[in-house]
């Protein structure tokens, strides 16, 4: 079943103080895409304590939206295409609630691939409400990260997850470049790539 796109109002999300990203937009959400494995949770989850605002991981809200108890059940419930659905009403809900103002958001590696969640998107960047910012490192590394911690979601391709990175990156990387207001190399240390990251977040 596909999860209600009501079910979960903005009251899930963490009620933060205002921050001032990029020296006065208050409002701005950050956005970082990237495939699994680039650093997009663990490095959000510090620029977003540096910035002090909140941090979301659109994983948890989709799954907090449905019925399951993870990322992989509910994909495993529903199929993909369903999935994709309540992943693109997720991110159409945490872009349009005023308590996510000012937030790092996080998405799941494929949702930029739909065209629905491209448009959401797009329109946000249009609006001047959200930056978007690529993470990116080459597939061997993005296979030994994973292979450290593989999270909640299966595997999409290829029988490994160096394998995935590479057949998603040739797949996925074209799209998330077109869409993207800075792209930052998530190759080196945490540190030094949260600096990155910051600057490019418009600190």
């Amino acid at each position: 079943m596909t999860p209600d796109p009501e079910a979960h109002p903005a009251t899930q999300f963490n009620q933060s103080p205002s921050t001032d990203i990029g020296h006065g937009a208050r409002s701005l959400r950050i956005v970082l895409i990237g495939l699994r494995g680039s650093g997009k949770t663990t490095l959000g989850r510090l620029l977003a304590e540096r910035l002090q605002t909140q941090f979301i991981d659109l994983d948890d809200v989709t799954v907090a939206r449905s019925e399951q108890a993870s990322v992989s059940a509910l994909f495993h419930s529903i199929g993909e295409p369903a999935f994709r659905a309540a992943e693109c009403a997720a991110l159409e809900h945490v872009l349009s609630v005023a308590s996510t103002s000012g937030a790092v958001i996080a998405l799941g590696g494929g949702t930029p691939s739909t065209p629905e969640a491209r448009a959401l998107l797009q329109a946000a960047r249009a609006a001047g409400t959200i930056r978007i910012i690529l993470l990116e490192a080459p597939p061997e590394t993005l296979g030994a990260r994973l292979a450290l911690d593989p999270g909640d979601r299966p595997l999409l391709a290829g029988g490994s997850f160096a394998e995935e990175a590479a057949l998603l990156g040739a797949r996925r990387l074209p799209i998330y470049r077109a869409m993207t207001d800075a792209a930052v190399s998530t190759s080196g240390d945490t540190a030094a790539n949260v600096e990155v990251l910051a600057r490019a977040a418009g600190e």
